[in-house]
């Protein structure tokens, strides 16, 4: 089982309707199976999420955040793990926007070593 606990990752990949960049941060808590972040940077003022984490060590969770244009925005995010040779994380993550635009990306965050 993975844990996030105290992990932060940051974002290498997104798709162009996303508004997270290589200038987001996540900071990953975890307690038992819920897991939650806080994340800024870029184009997100604050943001935050909440979730599951899967047997399987995925995740599946809804974010909600003030962009730059003072606008709040959420979704909701399915993320499938992956270990690089060095033991950091990779996530690949499937989400959706569940606010007025409905539309769908994907995007890969990876965990950084502070």
């Amino acid at each position: 089982m993975i844990n996030y606990n105290g992990r932060t990752f940051v974002s290498i990949e997104n798709t162009e309707n996303g508004e997270v960049s290589s200038q987001t941060l996540f900071k990953y808590r975890q307690e038992g199976q819920i897991i939650s972040a806080a994340y800024s940077g870029g184009e997100i003022v604050q943001g935050t999420l909440i979730g599951i984490v899967k047997e399987d060590g995925g995740l599946e969770f809804r974010y909600n955040h003030v962009n730059n244009k003072e606008e709040i925005r959420g979704g909701k995010c399915v993320s499938t793990p992956k270990i690089l040779p060095d033991g950091r994380i990779r996530l690949y993550e499937n989400w959706k926007w569940i606010d007025g635009e409905n539309t769908e990306g994907s995007s890969i965050i990876e965990e950084v070593v502070e």
